[in-house]
């Protein structure tokens, strides 16, 4: 369970058992509710219409074997029903603002009852853009009927009748896979109600839909082109878990969010232009567009660009996978820092000098194939490089140390003197 939410909610737990914190509960009740919104808010708002009927965990045991839309459905129609037909006894939220028509649900029940390709099929029919609008009127409805209780409320019971109610809404599909949500609800006071349905549900199916989208994005990033419009390597971004690349249509990086329909300036400007990135532009050291145009804190990420100019996408990855073994960092600005003349020579030295042999700890040396001159054999005899034949090899850097020679990604190595 996510560190920040499962915090809140035990707090939250906490502060309810007591009369004079149970206000303070209800605080930050609200305030983990408002932050599961946020999430909820940010897949609706940046993810494609398939992504939200499809599944792929299909078959697996869990919440994360649903869909996004299923999910949210689900959490949603469960509160309106608990809120207002069981606690508050007035109209839920579906039927009062007309949510059947809009959200072109075929069900008015919780979807319990809906297995495989069921769930799929319910998914596909949803309006997913209504689907969010009424779940945001369901959670603000409840916030105000949480609003209103008082310490001694937590304790109500409910009762046969309460009971009775709820089964002639047919809210609560009869399938066994549904129906002892029933039973499950009144058996609980008000304050076992706010734990579950009001929290922890959200909790869990929040958490389920991170699974999922993270597994479309890295789905959709399959045979896609790694390296950004930008010059961000997707393979070495710290977003990489759960954003699908501006060359997708489940593009979440960052800066894409916070723009017209979800589109990064840089990724527009260069399809456009027909650019393979901003690399390929003329105006890229000087560009204002879109990232560029946040100034210094930016030219860590121009500098990139420009490597991608000078050296290829393929060099900027040996680059950045030498980085991420030598130092710790998220962002490529924490290394790279804002001067763009110095972060890009510091990108060339990386090149330059790899860094330390994986096996042995000594320093690495690029392998240089072709027909050596004079001053590319001083360089050998001052091991600075090794020369590895006429013919272009398959290994990239050699030490010297424990006589092995490397891939470019380190992983593959083999001993000269065993030859």
């Amino acid at each position: 369970m996510n560190r920040d939410w499962a915090e809140k909610n035990r707090k939250m737990q906490a502060l309810l058992k007591k009369e004079e914190s149970f206000r303070e509960g209800l605080d930050v009740l609200a305030d983990l509710r408002e932050d599961l919104f946020g999430q909820i808010s940010s897949i609706v708002n940046n993810y494609p219409p398939e992504a939200f009927y499809r599944m792929p965990f299909a078959g697996a045991e869990g919440y994360h074997s649903k869909t996004l839309a299923y999910s949210i459905w689900h959490i949603f129609r469960i509160e309106d029903i608990v809120a207002h037909t069981l606690i508050a006894q007035d109209e839920q939220v579906f039927f009062s603002e007309g949510w059947a028509e809009k959200t072109k649900s075929p069900i008015i029940t919780t979807g319990n009852e809906l297995k495989g390709e069921e769930i799929a099929d319910f998914s596909r029919q949803l309006d997913i853009r209504a689907v969010y609008e009424y779940s945001r009127a369901v959670m603000k409805a409840t916030d105000r009927i949480l609003k209103t209780l008082e310490y001694r409320d937590l304790k109500r019971k409910f009762t046969d009748a309460d009971r009775e109610r709820l089964i002639g809404s047919r809210c609560v599909s009869t399938d066994g896979d549904a129906f002892w949500l029933i039973d499950y609800w009144c058996g609980k006071d008000i304050r076992g109600l706010i734990q579950m349905p009001f929290s922890r549900h959200w909790i869990m199916h929040t958490e389920a839909m991170c699974r999922i989208k993270n597994k479309l994005c890295l789905e959709a990033r399959k045979g896609a082109d790694p390296v950004a419009y930008c010059g961000l390597s997707c393979n070495h971004c710290f977003l990489a878990e759960w954003c699908g690349s501006c060359r997708t249509a489940y593009n979440t990086c960052s800066y894409a969010t916070c723009s017209p329909d979800g589109v990064c300036p840089n990724a527009a400007c260069c399809r456009e232009k027909g650019l393979d990135g901003c690399w390929e532009c003329g105006e890229l050291a000087g560009c204002l567009k879109g990232f560029y145009a946040n100034g210094k804190e930016i030219n860590a990420v121009k500098a990139l660009a420009l490597f991608i100019r000078k050296y290829g996408k393929k060099e900027l990855a040996a680059v950045l996978d030498r980085l991420h073994r030598q130092y710790d960092f998220r962002k490529i600005q924490e290394i790279l820092g804002e001067d763009l003349d110095e972060g890009f020579a510091f990108l060339e030295k990386t090149r330059q000098t790899p860094g330390k042999c994986p096996e042995c700890g000594g320093a690495l040396v690029r392998i240089v194939y072709g027909l050596p001159g004079p001053e590319t054999f001083e360089k050998a005899e001052r091991e600075e490089i090794y020369l590895g034949g006429c013919m272009p090899g398959k290994y990239d850097y050699h030490c010297y140390r424990c006589d092995k020679s490397f891939t470019d990604d380190l992983s593959r190595y083999e001993r000269h003197d065993e030859e």
